[in-house]
């Protein structure tokens, strides 16, 4: 697939870290809430073996915060998700749909609950913003809607506890994942996370102090060496094979959560109020019509830049492959599908059209590994 350059300007914002990762070799670009994101240092193969035996940092900046604080927050944050806040703790992180009143997916955030009255709202790729400003507007909620100065760095991989112990000591071995707490290097306090867009285990450091959070990247990198650092960012395939979703790509405003497995997180049976409560009823009791499957396909490559036609042995069409890449673990092809009723059966046979190739596939369980 032919590549391009990115055009940057100040409607594409560059990040506190922009001119550190491109001089540290970062070789592909993506955009997320209007912001860079590096998407390649190199061999996307590499990356991933590396990931998995050591620890890479992530310039995240483009995983945005909406603060939302005053005597309604909580009240507006809830009315935004399907999941059940009011039992939430200050110090804990919760993976939240974000649904509209017809139970359609707007963003899958993680929301940090800071205190009872000031929320972070970690967002995917979408204007969260402007829907949380509607709402707040429309039902007259007092409540104060920003986007703080915050820019994540992500520390990831197997050798990230390590790396970290030595730089802020044993306190944030004891961190609970989706844990939060403050940790200070060299006399500015910053907020850290066990989260993370792998599952080969980290942290996320939400860097409000632009210049102490520069400092702490490159003394991450120096203090780093011995456990083998390298910069990196969010990993295709160790993202695939690990079944983290990406919205936008795997999911969007054409899906709800059941069809997106996000049942765990659709709480009908709370007495709180949030958008699309009724409609989410109904489709429980009716049922699903597609669902988000993962793809094993009998290919060595592929390059996808819109989804897919996945077929059955009739050629009728049956669903969409929104996501895959090659995956060294399985020596083929796998991929994320939203396929039709009543083909999202394990073991389906289909068939996927690449580049004008037919390859055969079945039908699996998320995540793969």
């Amino acid at each position: 697939m032919k590549t391009f350059s990115i055009a940057k300007s100040r409607r594409l914002r560059s990040t506190p870290y922009t001119s550190r990762i491109e001089k540290q070799g970062v070789t592909a670009y993506t955009t997320y809430n209007h912001m860079l994101l590096p998407a390649a240092f190199g061999s996307l193969e590499d990356s991933y073996h590396h990931l998995k035996k050591n620890v890479q940092i992530w310039d995240v900046s483009g995983e945005r915060q909406v603060e939302v604080s005053g005597k309604d927050s909580a009240k507006l944050v809830q009315l935004m998700t399907c999941r059940d806040l009011s039992k939430s703790k200050n110090g804990r992180c919760y993976y939240c749909p974000i649904i509209d009143d017809d139970a359609r997916i707007i963003n899958d955030p993680v929301v940090l609950r800071l205190s009872e009255d000031r929320w972070w709202i970690s967002i995917a790729d979408s204007d969260v913003i402007l829907f949380a400003k509607g709402l707040a507007i429309g039902n007259k909620f007092d409540v104060k809607i920003f986007e703080p100065n915050v820019d994540i760095m992500a520390i990831q991989g197997p050798k990230s506890f390590g790396l970290m112990e030595k730089v802020f000591g044993e306190k944030i071995t004891n961190l609970k994942f989706f844990g939060f707490d403050y940790f200070d290097f060299k006399g500015t306090k910053h907020l850290i996370a066990r989260s993370g867009w792998s599952k080969q285990g980290g942290y996320e450091i939400y860097v409000e102090n632009t210049k102490s959070g520069l400092e702490l990247y490159d003394h991450l990198f120096e203090i780093g060496k011995e456990f083998d650092v390298k910069p990196g960012c969010p990993n295709l395939i160790e993202r695939i094979e690990s079944g983290l979703l990406s919205y936008g790509n795997d999911m969007d405003l054409n899906d709800n959560p059941f069809e997106c497995g996000f049942d765990k997180y659709v709480n009908l049976d709370s007495n709180v109020i949030f958008l699309g409560k009724d409609k989410l009823k109904k489709i429980k009791s009716e049922g699903i019509n597609k669902k988000l499957m993962g793809l094993i396909i009998d290919a060595n490559e592929i390059s996808m830049t819109k989804s897919l036609d996945v077929i059955n042995e009739n050629n009728h069409i049956i669903g969409e492959l929104r996501s895959a890449c090659f995956s060294p673990h399985f020596n083929k092809v796998i991929g994320i599908a939203m396929i039709k009723k009543p083909f999202y059966t394990p073991s389906q046979n289909v068939k996927v059209d690449i580049n004008g190739n037919i390859s055969n596939g079945k039908v699996c369980d998320l995540p793969f590994i």
